[in-house]
């Protein structure tokens, strides 16, 4: 491991990490220097929301701060059940089951559908967790170019009398476009093939009461019988949910490993989310918002010439290709007061390295206005049409 770490750090692609002093809203301190941030997950804005607070503080006065135990123990508490049947009727599905991250939760599907001989599905471009998960499992993993459907269809025909199980991210965490979920549902009903969906970054956002990327395509719990979502993103909290049938959930919780032997999230945390899904819901405006910024600053950008992927979400990926050029540009954004990632291989592809810019309805036009006039300072080649 000291050998790929080194070769990594002369490569420029070595991780590090930053310790943030101060969060307010959208501003950040990091050592002293207050930075304007456009990398975070909090879509609507609700990771530091009073009302929030509130309900941690309330709940964790009451039920102290640990669960103590496993769920199947005597970790599940009222808040804990409250809020996995809140999360499954704004979903439209029977039963909802909670757990403790995202990466957790597709490990134990995978672990708990999949067995040996069993065939996997997935988009390449699909999260670490998902692919991890089917090979965990011991499943065949069978992975099809990005969003192209034909050839997800011949990796379903290559092995028909194998159990088949596809895989796709609803909106993709590093370019931000919505799997063709339609297309793919259609084929996993032709080929009696179960889809799975995970929303991690479209819950809370895609669709018109914001249940994700699923309500967006018109696609009920028939259509796609497992659904995947995470709370620490749109909800600006933390933890994981896997949602569907009876029989599904019931499974879960007898067979998925990371679901039985892991501690229960804090119940305050439970009830914390909850107030998160109930202002995500009622509170309209913060989609509205966020997709007027999005297009704010689409528009922005497409003057400048740059070139943008055809996401029309929150994540809107600046591409360079060469990972010390996303770097160099990274630094002098930060130097003008702005904080925005670049992201390198292997979390993305060899030659793809990008500013992974994300928005929030936290953010203000101003906010993006300031950024776009970054953008245009950085005086980045256009991109030919």
């Amino acid at each position: 491991m000291a050998v790929q770490t080194a070769e990594r750090e002369r490569a420029n692609l070595l991780r590090r990490v930053r310790t943030i002093d101060q969060a307010d809203g959208p501003w950040l301190e990091i050592n002293g220097k207050r930075l304007l941030s456009f990398c975070s997950n909090d879509y609507l804005g609700l990771a530091q929301h009073p009302q929030l607070i509130a309900a941690l503080r309330r709940a964790a006065s009451e039920c102290g701060v640990g669960s103590t135990s496993a769920h199947l123990i005597c970790g599940h508490r009222t808040e804990h059940a409250e809020l996995e049947e809140s999360l499954a009727a704004w979903t439209g599905r029977e039963r909802a089951l909670l757990f403790s991250t995202g990466y957790m939760a597709n490990l134990g599907v995978m672990q708990a559908l999949l067995a040996r001989g069993d065939v996997c599905v997935q988009d390449k471009l699909n999260h670490a967790c998902l692919i991890d998960g089917a090979r965990l499992a011991g499943a065949e993993l069978k992975r099809y170019p990005h969003a192209d459907v034909d050839a997800a269809a011949r990796q379903l025909g290559s092995n028909q009398s194998a159990a088949a199980l596809l895989a796709t991210d609803g909106v993709f965490s590093m370019d931000g476009d919505v799997a063709p979920l339609r297309e793919l549902a259609a084929l996993c009903d032709r080929e009696s093939a179960a889809l799975m969906v995970d929303d991690a970054h479209g819950f809370g956002v895609l669709g018109h009461t914001g249940a994700g990327s699923l309500e967006a395509a018109a696609l009920n719990p028939y259509d796609v019988p497992v659904l995947m979502a995470t709370l620490g993103k749109a909800l600006g909290c933390a933890g994981a949910f896997v949602a569907g049938s009876h029989s599904l959930v019931q499974g879960l919780m007898q067979f998925a490993r990371p679901y039985i032997y892991t501690t229960a999230m804090p119940p305050a945390l439970a009830a914390a989310t909850l107030v998160a899904v109930q202002l995500a819901q009622s509170e309209t405006w913060r989609r509205e918002k966020l997709a007027a910024l999005i297009a704010r600053f689409r528009d922005g950008v497409a003057q400048l010439g740059l070139a943008l992927s055809s996401s029309a979400t929150a994540i809107q990926p600046i591409v360079f290709g060469d990972a010390q050029a996303a770097l160099d540009a990274a630094s002098t954004l930060e130097w003008r007061g702005l904080l925005v990632t670049a992201i390198r291989p292997p979390t993305v592809p060899a030659g793809s390295a990008c500013l992974r810019v994300t928005l929030s309805a936290a953010h203000e036009e101003s906010h993006v206005d300031k950024l776009l006039s970054a953008l245009e300072a950085l005086r980045l080649p256009p991109v030919a049409p």
